[in-house]
């Protein structure tokens, strides 16, 4: 097997999205290979190290300052200078001199141009479509998420969708997680099975827009809204949120109690207009909530009859009424995600894999 050396850097960043799915599946990847078989290099300050059995931990001299600095100076120098390593990244990045296995979990920069409006938004969404184009051109393999992504990027950078490989993401981390339901105590407004709930990052493609545009015309209805304010594409209509009553901001909050929030919410919503896997529906699935989703992007595709559609540009719609049609029981599709099978999925490709930084 070629030497794998997996880019640890989304150690050091909360477990979100893309940092979820890359902890789960590196610690997938540590029960099914054999000791010393597979690296991880971390920054030297990296403080939530899992205990690996068998993953052959690289602990390097330098710190983490800056998530680029780290990706573009540090670990490229250290694969220039250790050429017998291929890196695997998690994050949508490809190194210039030392490409390698990529997930490139979608393409979001490459469309709504519109919602990169400041000097940083755009600099962002440079940078990233320059990614982009060189995970497309030089990678050694590149894997994604969904069908839609795999299709999107094969068919926006003109190369064989045979040649990208979908490997899921999953839910099992809420199994091990214990509901903190002290977040009732916290926010009192809030009774159960009299909220719809809604999580992910605060930026525009979440389309907080549509639960803003919808709860003005409901105001008996209420939302409750938990999530980190991304500092790039930021959704500016949040603003308007704070001034209505039916609109409860709980900011970022542990899984604890997002998994409580879940368990008793009239139903989770995720009027996303753009996904290249959407993973909190499924973990509200997991829970025995309901879920209304956006028709877009991923959405139908990984939660197939199971969910309740809405579509992210239309708030003429009923949320009580949606939510009496029926629906598929979600044990199917919860079977069908596994990080056990993703991993071993993307064990079998490194195992099959031939080639170095060459």
């Amino acid at each position: 097997m070629t030497k794998i050396l997996i880019n640890g850097d989304f150690l050091c960043r909360r477990l979100t999205g893309i940092e979820r799915y890359a902890h789960e599946i590196t610690l997938g990847l540590d029960k099914i290979s054999s000791p010393g078989e597979i690296a991880v290099i971390i920054p030297r300050n990296t403080q939530n190290l899992p205990v690996y059995k068998n993953l052959k931990v690289i602990r390097y001299k330098k710190n983490i300052k800056s998530h680029l600095w780290w990706q573009m100076i540090t670990l490229q120098w250290f694969l220039i200078t250790h050429r017998e390593y291929t890196v695997l990244e998690f994050g949508n990045t490809c190194l210039p001199f030392s490409p390698g296995i990529v997930f490139l979990h979608d393409i979001y920069c490459e469309f709504y141009p519109e919602d990169f409006t400041g000097l940083r938004d755009k600099i962002i969404r440079l940078y990233n479509r320059w990614q982009y184009r060189l995970i497309a051109k030089r990678a050694k393999k590149i894997i994604t998420v969904s069908y839609f992504s795999r299709n999107q990027t094969a068919e926006n950078f003109h190369i064989d969708p045979e040649s990208v490989t979908v490997v899921y993401s999953s839910w099992e981390h809420f199994r091990l997680i214990r509901s903190d339901y002290s977040v009732f105590k916290k926010f009192p407004m809030l009774k159960e099975r009299d909220y719809y709930f809604s999580l992910g990052s605060i930026s525009k493609r979440k389309n907080i827009k549509w639960i803003i545009e919808y709860a003005k015309g409901h105001p008996e209805t209420i939302f409750a809204l938990s999530g980190t304010i991304m500092p790039t594409v930021k959704a500016y209509e949040l603003d308007d949120a704070s001034s209505l009553g039916n609109i409860i901001l709980l900011g970022y909050l542990e899984d604890a109690k997002i998994k409580a929030l879940m368990e008793k919410c009239r139903a989770f919503l995720l009027p996303s207009y753009y996904e290249g896997f959407g993973l909190t529906p499924l973990e509200a699935l997991s829970t025995g909530a309901p879920i209304i989703v956006s028709n877009a992007a991923s959405l139908p595709e990984i939660y197939g009859n199971t969910a309740h559609y809405i579509d992210p540009y239309n708030t003429n719609i009923d949320l009580e009424k949606l939510l009496q049609e029926p629906v598929e029981n979600p044990g199917k599709i919860l079977d069908k995600y596994s990080y056990e099978k993703s991993a071993m999925q993307l064990y079998n490709i490194i195992a099959g894999f031939e080639g170095n930084n060459g």
